[in-house]
């Protein structure tokens, strides 16, 4: 019975990794472009970092959303402000890399690449209100033990990593199969997108700003 129970709860967290991740958005966005640009490795570390940032707004909106949601709106203002910046550098940064140096990743650029991506993750409020939502309504908001937690917690991140892996593998398979210049129209593209995802969210920083 609890080995039924926890498999239940890891499979709620695994549906509700997807459903948050599935969404176009700027981590999307620049899923795609690092996959178009330096393979599915690249993608993949995306995939993790922010899988990673979903599980611990997992772990936040199972622990008690109401006492971490005061926390959220004190520090709205430089979370946005940092994840807006982060946004825009890396998109900066994707339309001035030139293609050929791009394929060279090391282990040291996957792991700045995860960490970067859990950190822009982690700097959008929005998400932490949306697991809690979530959270309500496929029943997770009771008091769970620590053994529980743990299984939706990692089923949040299977989730989000099925979606990661699936996305990096279907652009890294595409690049193979379309013109260098359209890869590079692409690129550009989603550079563009990310760059504009930021200066989205560093608008949202100013208007809090001047509230």
């Amino acid at each position: 019975m609890i080995i039924e129970t926890l498999l239940l709860l890891f499979a709620k967290g695994a549906l509700l990794g997807l459903i948050v991740t599935a969404p176009p958005g700027p981590i999307a966005t620049l899923c795609i472009n690092r996959s178009l640009h330096r393979g599915f490795g690249s993608g993949a570390a995306i995939g993790i970092g922010a899988a990673l940032g979903d599980a611990c707004y997992a772990l936040v909106a199972a622990a008690g959303l109401a006492m971490v949601s005061v926390i959220v709106d004190d520090y709205s203002l430089p979370i946005a402000a940092a994840g807006g910046a982060l946004l825009i550098f890396l998109g900066i940064r994707d339309l001035m890399t030139p293609p050929a140096g791009a394929l060279q990743v090391g282990a040291r650029d996957l792991l700045r690449t995860i960490a970067s991506t859990f950190l822009l993750a982690i700097s959008n409020p929005g998400a932490l209100l949306s697991f809690g939502g979530l959270f309500a309504g496929l029943g997770l908001v009771d008091g769970k033990t620590v053994t529980e937690v743990a299984s939706i917690v990692i089923g949040v991140f299977f989730g989000a990593m099925v979606w990661w892996t699936a996305l990096s593998a279907a652009v890294n398979l595409a690049r193979d199969r379309i013109s260098s210049d359209l890869t590079l129209l692409i690129r550009r593209i989603s550079g563009g997108l990310i760059i504009a995802f930021g200066t989205v969210v560093l608008g949202f920083a100013a208007r809090l700003l001047l509230a």
